[in-house]
């Protein structure tokens, strides 16, 4: 499914809210926009570990957890989970 994800498709949560837009996949995980992730970039990247990934439909990536607790399960770049 990993060679499915593309650059500038949306990221939502199993209840089809937006998380936020790839800008690609790498290490495993994927690497969101900056500028549309939550509203909560600050200036750099966040990711999502692939594992999280339920399919892909169309140019939508769902994840197996609602927006709410996707965006709990949000990484900065080192692994660390994202402070709320």
């Amino acid at each position: 499914m990993t060679d499915e994800i593309r650059e500038n498709m949306e990221l939502i949560g199993a209840d089809g809210v937006h998380v936020g837009t790839v800008d690609r996949v790498e290490g495993g995980r994927i690497k969101l926009k900056k500028s549309d992730a939550y509203g909560r970039h600050e200036g750099h990247h966040h990711y999502i570990e692939l594992g999280f990934v339920a399919g892909v439909q169309g140019n939508k990536v769902r994840l197996s957890a609602n927006a709410d607790i996707a965006v709990k399960l949000e990484e900065e770049g080192s692994g660390k989970p994202v402070d709320l």
